[in-house]
């Protein structure tokens, strides 16, 4: 692969990071709980973290980096803004729709790991998706403490 197309693989991924920080920002806003929400500042936070580790890559590389959100990302926080204000902003509600966030996250870069890449950018991909993953599973798991719970 060459830098460019390198670059158009890191800009799809910084995409999925740009999607998360929003999403995890929409989520801390609406839930109650001050414990979640104090998780889903620190994801959005992380998630800017690691959009902007990916933005310098593709810099380095001489390409342009992605700085907006995708369409289909802005396409599921309005559903979560809708089923939000249909569900009274219920805990497992936004839990479930954080998951489903993670999920688009984890084969983002799973379709990036897919690509031919240079091994320093193969490195930070890695690294981040190891995170990704760790992040949906504790989000899965908080969901499911309070379906128990309902």
């Amino acid at each position: 692969m060459d830098n460019k197309d390198v670059a158009s693989v890191i800009n799809d991924v910084i995409e999925a990071c740009k999607d998360g920080e929003k999403g995890f920002n929409t989520c801390a806003e609406d839930i109650k709980k001050p414990e979640l929400k104090s998780l889903f500042m620190k994801r959005a936070q992380e998630c800017a973290s690691s959009a902007h580790e990916l933005q310098q890559l593709v810099r380095s590389m001489g390409g342009d980096p992605e700085d907006t959100t995708s369409v289909g990302g802005d396409l599921h926080r309005r559903w979560v803004d809708l089923k939000s204000l249909i569900t009274g902003k219920d805990e497992t509600a936004v839990l479930n729709e954080c998951e489903r966030g993670e999920d688009v996250a984890i084969k983002s870069y799973q379709k990036a790991l897919e690509e031919d890449l240079p091994a320093n950018v193969r490195t930070v991909l890695e690294q981040q998706y190891q995170g990704v993953k760790r992040n949906h599973d504790q989000i899965k798991a908080l969901r499911n403490e309070a379906r128990a719970r309902d």
